[in-house]
């Protein structure tokens, strides 16, 4: 009997994971500096808040998207995605909805 853990294809599927966060996040990035391109100040202020919170994503993200960083996540990492994450979904929703209206 084994009593180790089979991983399976696990790491694989957090690694792809990790890159639909990146790419969610660049999506939403481009859509607000495509904003910013209009000469609108306050899509000029919500770009720039974008791109600062893209790149912190993209520093905690990385790693694990390409299997170089550590497997498990832990103290404040996690929050810091989720909360950069549904800030960025929630702009990007605002943002279809400005283009729309």
């Amino acid at each position: 009997m084994s009593t180790g853990r089979d991983s399976g294809l696990q790491p694989e599927r957090t690694r792809l994971a990790w890159r639909r966060t990146l790419l969610t996040a660049t999506v939403v990035t481009a859509l607000a500096v495509r904003l910013a391109s209009t000469g609108d100040p306050v899509g000029t202020l919500i770009a720039g808040v974008t791109v600062v919170v893209w790149g912190a994503l993209l520093m905690l993200c990385w790693p694990r998207a390409t299997g170089t960083g550590p497997a498990r996540t832990g103290g404040r990492t996690l929050p810091l995605v989720a909360f950069g994450t549904v800030g960025l979904a929630l702009l990007g929703v605002l943002l279809v909805l400005r283009g729309l209206g």
